[in-house]
């Protein structure tokens, strides 16, 4: 093998680890922005009836 192929075989598999990374970053986020919304949907359960009403005297 010469060494061009060596270095494009090597820099092919940079780029795909680059892509890896990235989209399991991408992954990770996501994840953490569900996990958020699901602590709040089950926070709002342990109160359902938290913010739906509105005590008004005139």
């Amino acid at each position: 093998m010469d060494i061009a192929a060596i270095s494009t075989i090597l820099s092919q598999a940079k780029v795909q680890q680059q892509a890896s990374l990235s989209v399991m970053k991408m992954t990770m986020d996501t994840s953490k922005v569900q996990s958020a919304q699901l602590t709040k949907i089950m926070e709002q359960s342990v109160n359902p009836h938290m913010g739906r009403g509105l005590d008004i005297q005139l």
